[in-house]
């Protein structure tokens, strides 16, 4: 006798877990601290195609990042051209305008913070981030294999904004060991290119001994840390892929990558975020 199928109805829903940002074409904004717990941190997703092929927008008091997630488009600042490819970014300073536009298709993640001073626009070629040990490396043992990509770190001049990328290997946790850094930064998660059946569990909590937040997450989703150890784990033949985005709450003062509190129970062999300190 077959199984019936599950009622795909959501469960409740949590003011720090974000469904579907993806789904939307042109420029859409799904988080914000208006919407949520963010006390800095704005994310959208621009996606553009034959239908919708060109956006206009400016960023008004918050310094920006993008991140070309898949596709080609043009990004002109303030009339300065630049052409974005997979995984390249872009560091954008307050008080911009922006234009970008596709001649196929792209799908570009912004995220954005509040900041009182204007940093260096400044174009990042993936090319080179993978070229840098300190930005592409890989951290972790069997079991918590992943690789990681620092486009907005170090290598940027900026108030608050810290981005990239971490790809798990198949079946792997990430952010391991549990690690939180509250007092400085705030951070959220967002997690791409894992297409069904593909999802992964984000664990977020205070308590190590029962967390308050385990959730199932998937393509487009979207997971915001104000506070906590944040790992996750994909399920078995699949990658848990993701954006990580963090912002500091004193502008450039706590604007720090790798800086963490390990969980002391697995503190014992460093938090593998070394590479990016050395």
């Amino acid at each position: 006798m077959s199984t019936p199928p599950l009622n795909a109805t959501p469960g409740p829903k949590s003011p720090n877990v974000f469904r579907n940002t993806h789904a939307q074409k042109g420029r859409n904004i799904s988080v914000t601290p208006a919407n949520s717990t963010n006390k800095h941190l704005a994310y959208g997703r621009i996606i553009l195609n034959s239908d919708v092929s060109h956006v206009t927008f400016a960023n008004g008091d918050h310094e920006t990042g993008l991140i070309c997630l898949s596709g080609s488009a043009s990004v002109t600042v303030d009339g300065q051209p630049f052409t974005l490819d997979q995984y390249d970014a872009i560091y954008i300073p307050r008080d911009s305008k922006i234009d970008i536009t596709t001649s196929s298709k792209v799908d570009i993640a912004e995220f954005s913070a509040d900041v009182a001073n204007r940093y260096p626009l400044q174009f990042i070629a993936y090319k080179n981030v993978k070229e840098d040990k300190k930005l592409h490396f890989t951290a972790g043992t069997p079991g918590q294999m992943r690789h990681l990509n620092i486009l907005l770190g170090n290598n940027v001049e900026a108030g608050r904004l810290l981005a990239g990328f971490t790809i798990s290997e198949p079946g792997n946790w990430t952010s391991w060991p549990p690690h939180e850094h509250a007092v400085m930064l705030e951070e959220m998660y967002v997690y791409f290119h894992m297409p069904a059946p593909a999802f992964a569990l984000q664990l977020v909590y205070n308590n190590t001994e029962y967390p308050e937040q385990v959730v199932p997450v998937r393509d487009g989703d979207a997971v915001l840390i104000p506070s906590g150890y944040h790992p996750n784990v994909s399920v078995p033949g699949h990658n848990v892929t993701f954006l990580w985005a963090m912002a500091a709450h004193k502008e450039k003062e706590d604007r720090q990558f790798g800086v963490v509190n390990i969980q002391p129970a697995f503190s014992q062999n460093g938090s593998g975020l070394e590479s990016s300190r050395k």
